[in-house]
């Protein structure tokens, strides 16, 4: 692979990508299937939140590879199921060594369960309530390298504080922004890579 100055490498295949996305099979089919591909499933973006969430302290790759094992022991992140989880299941969960074990993240999680259950229930719902700060409209970066790529915004901090009103954790700035970017409320990928114009074409769908 032959990378430039920009933050883009060329892979093998010919296509040009993100920097982050490495050499790691998983990490590259990431990169080309999911990051920056607008979600709108409300269920599907709780996931992506709380497991963002999980990774704080840690790399995306490593929550990444323990993706399907969270699943299982998160009943595949179905809300309503999670919120009725008791100190016995929190006690489960930190002897599973198919997720990160960290109490609060767990705890956390439960309790982002019952915010989303909550937004649900008050109505219109977890995507429209994380949708409206973008307008509904994703954001079209606009980086050609990859010191134009933001760490946090003014979005990510409104939307952060939202959340931790509604009772989510581990939601900082920086956390939702980087769940902005991997859920296509912003496409971050850099201009040169393969993926921008599929994604931008995807936030201009009707």
């Amino acid at each position: 692979m032959l990378s430039d100055t920009s933050g883009l490498i060329k892979h093998p295949d010919g296509c040009a990508r993100c920097w982050w996305a490495g050499a790691d099979p998983t990490y590259v089919a990431y990169h080309d299937t999911e990051w920056g591909v607008p979600e709108w499933d409300g269920r599907a973006l709780y996931e992506k939140l709380i497991l963002d969430g999980f990774q704080a302290g840690l790399s995306w790759i490593t929550i990444l590879r323990r993706r399907e094992g969270f699943r299982r022991a998160f009943a595949e992140f179905d809300p309503e199921a999670i919120a009725r989880f008791t100190d016995a299941d929190v006690a489960r969960l930190m002897q599973d060594t198919g997720i990160i074990r960290n109490r609060a993240k767990i705890v956390g999680t439960i309790a982002g369960a019952r915010a989303y259950l909550a937004i649900e229930a008050r109505g219109p719902g977890f995507s429209d309530f994380l949708w409206d700060f973008v307008d509904g409209v994703p954001i079209q970066g606009r980086a050609r390298d990859r010191t134009g790529i933001a760490t946090e915004t003014e979005v990510s901090r409104k939307l952060s504080k939202a959340l931790k009103a509604e009772g989510f954790t581990f939601c900082g700035p920086t956390i939702v922004h980087a769940f902005m970017q991997a859920v296509g409320l912003v496409n971050d990928h850099l201009v040169g890579c393969h993926r921008h114009a599929f994604c931008a074409a995807l936030g201009e769908a009707p």
